[in-house]
């Protein structure tokens, strides 16, 4: 502990530098570049300019100080330098003469970079090479880029250039096709918490495994942000790395917080999400970080439940696979998108309460019966209170006075002009009324039972597409045409009949069948009736008589396909 904290004899030193890697061995995550560097070494093909990019802290200047020490160790060019000689020494504590290491955000103008190349014409002093690292290399000028260009595409024999940058773009592509370009990745949070263990081990540090997984989210791929985090995580525990300790520390959402979330969502209990998000605002979180760690673990279930072996080994694994199961794809899949979009609004609303709580509601009102769930009422007792033929015959009796037919294009839904299969559907609106009964059961309204059906995606396409062929009792039979056999998924299958059930009681047995083309679905039979109240407008505007002058005396034409039934949108 002495060590961490410091004492008069020994200071302390941050984790980061400590623990700075000083061979390629030790390099964690960025095997792809040793390879390449440790076969060009061994091989002798050395490159005079090298150009490291990627986020900060994956490692780029510290793989070009490995580089350095690999070209001037005392042993010779190699892949492993010894670490003990005076060149490698030398280079670790910064004191190499022949190492000149440039800050191009401090130094960015022509004249800095004039005087480095002047001084690249001279031998090195006590090294095989002179070996310049320039840091952030896309901060220097355009005029700055335009005076290096000679000597770094023709450097002298002993000179190297590394060049380290989080920002490529921003290099003139002059310079890029000078360098030999290695991108370093981001490192994956099991690698970053795997190497804190081994650091806090080799420390004698206490460590919980779920704090390390903490850290190691929060770092995003940095591996100094992470060692830096562990400091900060040691002196708030006061020696201890605990779960709990990071939570407060980092002021991210426990995800107990975030299953009781998805649990009073999957409720339909929005007094629940309420009580939620008034207590991430009283234990001070923010918002915007409780919806990117909702968004995380929505991605977490994402994965158990289309492919679970890619998910990683960690924390509360048995209650996500608990809310997993009470979870299907589709409302994961929404869930994730609305949290997207509510942290991409958050800065627009009123306040972030505000922007959280209705980013909660929007989840609980577009869920797979979350609106339907809190309007059932209204809806099946709005119809049961009239008497139930007289709003569709008095309804017609109103429109007589205007003397045009087009002032009322509903009606074709009451009685179809041409097909009489839409006529059957319709003509029993009675049954449909008290279909939540499982008494009256004589004659369904196939339509109307499929338009109350609370269903969505490919089992509301499936249902559309099916014909009712025999309903008796607690039996039902659905034809599906050959065209449409593919909508016979048992995913799609089950859950219409789980909505049949819920309308019309749990003893309803479904059959299922393929047969001919079906001509009595409700798709066609919408698709008939659209087209008979399209063909009656149709012909109301041809046989008008104020378009008929227009046409006469200006020679016009009557688009039909402009022409649009009054009530239907385009």
């Amino acid at each position: 502990m002495t060590d961490l904290f410091g004492d008069s004899a020994s200071p302390a030193v941050a984790l980061a530098r400590k623990w700075r890697p000083r061979a390629f061995a030790d390099l964690r995550g960025q095997e792809h570049v040793v390879q390449a560097l440790s076969n060009a070494l061994t091989q002798g093909r050395l490159h005079h300019a090298y150009l490291l990019t990627g986020t900060r802290g994956v490692g780029k200047t510290t793989l070009a100080r490995i580089l350095a020490k690999c070209l001037n160790c005392e042993t010779g060019v190699t892949a492993t330098p010894c670490g003990v000689c005076s060149a490698c020494s030398q280079i670790d504590a910064g004191r190499f003469v022949d190492l000149l290491e440039l800050d191009a955000a401090s130094n960015t103008g022509v004249d800095n970079m004039r005087e480095v190349l002047d001084n690249a014409q001279y031998a090195p002093t006590v090294g095989r090479y002179k070996v310049y690292i320039i840091d952030e290399v896309h901060m220097l000028s355009k005029p700055a880029f335009n005076s290096m260009l000679k000597t770094l595409e023709e450097p002298p024999a002993h000179v190297k250039f590394i060049l380290a940058t989080t920002d490529p773009q921003k290099i003139p592509v002059t310079v890029l096709s000078r360098c030999l370009q290695f991108n370093l990745k981001p490192m994956p949070p099991a690698l970053v918490a795997q190497h804190l263990g081994d650091v806090l081990a080799q420390e004698q540090v206490d460590a919980e495994p779920a704090a390390l997984t903490l850290l190691a989210r929060a770092a995003a791929g940095s591996m100094r942000d992470a060692l830096s985090l562990t400091d900060q995580a040691i002196a708030y525990g006061g020696g201890r790395i605990e779960a709990a300790g990071v939570e407060a520390m980092l002021g991210t959402v426990r995800r107990d917080y975030l299953f009781d979330l998805l649990d009073a969502l999957a409720a339909h209990d929005a007094d629940a999400l309420m009580t939620q998000a008034r207590t991430l605002a009283e234990r001070g979180i923010a918002f915007d970080a409780a919806l990117q760690d909702l968004g995380n673990l929505l991605t977490q279930l994402a994965l158990i439940l289309h492919a679970p072996n890619a998910v990683e080994a960690g924390m509360d694994a048995e209650r996500m696979q608990l809310t997993a199961a009470g979870l299907d794809a589709e409302t994961v899949q929404l869930y994730y998108q609305i949290a997207l979009n509510g942290r991409r609004d958050l800065p627009y609303a009123p306040d972030e309460l505000s922007g959280f709580s209705m980013t909660l509601l929007r989840m609980l009102a577009f869920a797979p019966g979350g609106a339907t769930a809190a309007r059932p009422v209204p809806v099946r007792t709005a119809p049961v209170a009239r008497p139930e033929p007289v709003p569709r015959e008095a309804a017609p009796e109103a429109p007589p006075p205007p003397a045009p037919v087009p002032s009322a294009p509903p009606r074709p839904e009451v009685a179809a002009p041409e097909p009489s299969a839409a006529a059957d559907y319709r003509a029993p609106p009675a049954p449909a009324q008290v279909a939540r009964e499982p008494a009256p059961r004589g004659d369904w309204d196939w339509l109307r039972v499929v338009s109350e059906l609370r269903l969505g995606g490919m089992a509301k396409m499936l249902a559309d597409h099916c014909e009712l062929v025999a309903q008796a009792g607690d039996a039902v039979t659905l034809r599906v045409g050959e065209t449409h056999k593919h909508l016979l998924d048992r995913a799609y299958q089950d859950k219409l009949v789980a909505a049949l059930r819920d309308t019309f009681g749990a003893t309803l047995e479904v059959k299922f069948e393929i047969g001919a083309a079906a001509e009595q679905t409700p798709q066609q039979v919408r698709t008939r009736i659209k087209e008979a109240r399209q063909a009656e407008a149709v012909a109301a505007i041809e046989t008008d008589p104020f378009v008929r002058e227009l046409v006469d005396q200006f020679g016009g034409q009557i688009d039909a396909s402009t022409i649009q039934p009054l009530g239907e949108s385009t």
